[in-house]
């Protein structure tokens, strides 16, 4: 029979996380050697290694760790929503809120949202992870998230979701580029310029198939995974590059780009709230989504978006 607290089920999943004893240690703050006793007495209970672990390069999963820590995180993730729902019985609404976004929208979309949202719930704790959409919604599967914040296009049918705005891509040309003073371009203009890639899963797909969609084929000249470095090869006369939500520090009289609208786009994809269907929410996440539908409804978000003059 299967001897466990909760605290040792965190220990454990804050060292699979981690990849590291010390890590996950230092996170909870706490000795090694409670994390080491977590793990060692899990393991003998269940008759099988979580871990395989290797000196001076930390923890990893074996496979049938890989299925009990799965196990492990929805309990923890059970457990954490009866604690804040007792919590909050009384009309008090706290807790916390575990957000997954985007990378690339995170600058320019959550600190508007996070401000609304802390003025209204003080209470309320965040916890943010970031990476490529790909990333995002295996923290949303696994669940490591409450919420996600992506693309319609990346989600899985155990996915719902709530439309927050479509964001339309948007060039991004050199100051000295002629189209710099055009009020809009076209991909076929585009096509014929040096392209800087944003070369992020689903990401690339996306931009190199709205060029396939109209018969045309971009000249990648340049690629990267990181959206500053995009910004500065373009700033350095590299080439043009595409992206669909409007960077927080762009200021034209400052900068060494231009933001040009693209008329013609053959597919505008609708950014928003990724949930798990059917998991039940605890009242802090329903309030977080229902403020962040709010802000929409307000039309908070425009300001991110590039659109055509009309």
């Amino acid at each position: 029979m299967l001897n466990f607290t909760l605290k040792q089920l965190r220990y454990v999943e804050a060292a699979d996380r981690s990849g590291s004893i010390a890590k996950a240690a230092e996170e909870l703050n706490i000795s090694q050697s409670s994390i080491t006793a977590a793990i060692d007495a899990l393991e003998s209970g269940l008759g099988f290694d979580l871990f395989v672990r290797t000196p001076a390069r930390g923890i990893r999963t074996t496979a049938s760790g890989r299925d009990a820590l799965g196990l492990i995180r929805r309990f923890i993730h059970r457990s954490r929503q009866f604690e804040e729902e007792l919590s909050s019985l009384g009309g008090l609404t706290r807790g916390t809120v575990r957000i997954a976004c985007y990378a690339t929208a995170a600058p320019s979309f959550l600190p508007p949202v996070l401000r609304a949202i802390t003025e209204g719930f003080p209470d309320l704790s965040i916890q943010l992870l970031e990476g490529n959409m790909a990333r995002i919604m295996e923290f949303l599967d696994e669940g490591e998230a409450d919420v996600a914040f992506t693309y319609s296009e990346v989600l899985s049918e155990r996915c719902d979701f709530e439309p927050l705005f479509d964001a339309p891509p948007y060039a991004m040309v050199p100051v000295d580029d002629p189209l710099a003073g055009q009020a809009s371009t076209t991909f076929a203009e585009l096509a014929t310029r040096p392209m800087v890639m944003l070369d992020l899963p689903h990401t690339r797909d996306y931009f190199v198939g709205m060029f396939e969609a109209l018969g045309l084929t971009p000249n990648i000249a340049h690629s990267t995974r990181s959206s500053e470095i995009v910004r500065a090869l373009v700033a350095g006369g590299f080439g043009f590059s595409l992206l669909n939500i409007r960077p927080v520090d762009y200021r034209e009289s400052e900068s060494r780009y231009r933001i040009v609208p693209i008329s013609g786009v053959p597919h505008t994809p609708v950014f928003g709230i990724a949930t798990m269907a059917g998991a039940q929410q605890t009242r802090m996440v329903r309030a977080f989504v229902q403020s962040c539908i709010e802000l929409r409804d307000r039309g908070v978000f425009e300001d991110l978006v590039v659109r055509c003059p009309r």
